[in-house]
């Protein structure tokens, strides 16, 4: 489903502030994987999603999607495959925009547009259906601006625009960061409901260990650019945070166990 091969990315090539975000990297997963991926600020976790979704090109190596190379593919090609969720939920709408304009331009993501009617009757009648299982009210509000919504209500928005034409990948950055413990677990649910109903092949990076053991089928740790630590079955099934712990403790010293981001 998804094949990197010996990524490498560099970030200011060959000046003092020079990166080496991902170090020969090579990763693959399954249709319908659902990865949680962790590891401590600088480990190249946003580096990896940037490199699926086309925010840059790779230094070297390749990267293919459903058999396709897509290594120089740009990210506005890759959107007929991927859809994103970021951790600021203003990124994932547009606020000017109503409810209902942003929906319909969710469910023309990577087609071609032509003149006509933006949001036909039809379109509104799929968009309160598909609102009204937020139980957030919404369903009534299709004429409001995003922006007058509550960080939690744009997330859950962007979370039903990301799969409202289901895609192939979906990548989640931190994308319950911003958000209160409440509204958190709330985004979280639905999270899961979607990728177990779509049967979605997801990445999720987050740097709470409770919810990268609690969620999806495999669990991946990044550090320095690498990938030091892969669990999936029986292996993470039985995981608990004082294991992932030790594992850390054995993988990378204190270095990386005293990382406090890591202990949410």
């Amino acid at each position: 489903m998804i094949a990197l091969d010996k990524i490498i990315k560099y970030f200011h090539k060959g000046s003092v502030n020079e990166v080496f975000a991902l170090n020969n990297l090579s990763l693959s997963i399954a249709e319908g994987d659902f990865v949680t991926v962790i590891g401590s600020n600088g480990a190249g976790k946003s580096t990896l999603l940037n490199c699926i979704a086309g925010g840059f090109f790779p230094d070297s190596g390749t990267i293919s999607i459903s058999g396709h190379d897509v290594s120089n593919w740009p990210e506005h090609k890759r959107a007929r495959f991927i859809a994103r969720v970021f951790q600021d939920p203003l990124l994932g709408t547009c606020p000017s925009a109503t409810i209902e304009q942003n929906m319909a331009l969710a469910i023309r993501r990577g087609m071609r547009r032509g003149l006509g009617p933006g949001v036909k009757a039809a379109d509104r009648i799929r968009f309160r259906r598909e609102l009204a299982q937020l139980g957030l009210g919404l369903e009534e509000r299709l004429l409001d601006k995003v922006g007058l919504l509550s960080g939690g209500q744009r997330q859950a928005l962007t979370m039903l625009m990301a799969t409202m034409i289901r895609p192939e990948v979906l990548l989640l950055d931190e994308h319950i960061a911003a958000l209160d413990p409440k509204t958190a677990n709330q985004i979280l649910q639905l999270t899961h409901d979607i990728v177990r109903q779509q049967g979605l092949t997801t990445l999720m990076i987050t740097h709470n260990m409770k919810h990268a053991i609690a969620f999806g089928n495999r669990l991946i740790m990044l550090h320095q650019g690498r990938i030091i630590l892969d669990l999936s079955g029986p292996a993470k099934d039985n995981l608990t945070v004082a294991d992932l712990l030790a594992q850390f403790y054995k993988t990378q010293g204190e270095e990386l166990a005293l990382d406090s981001l890591l202990l949410g």
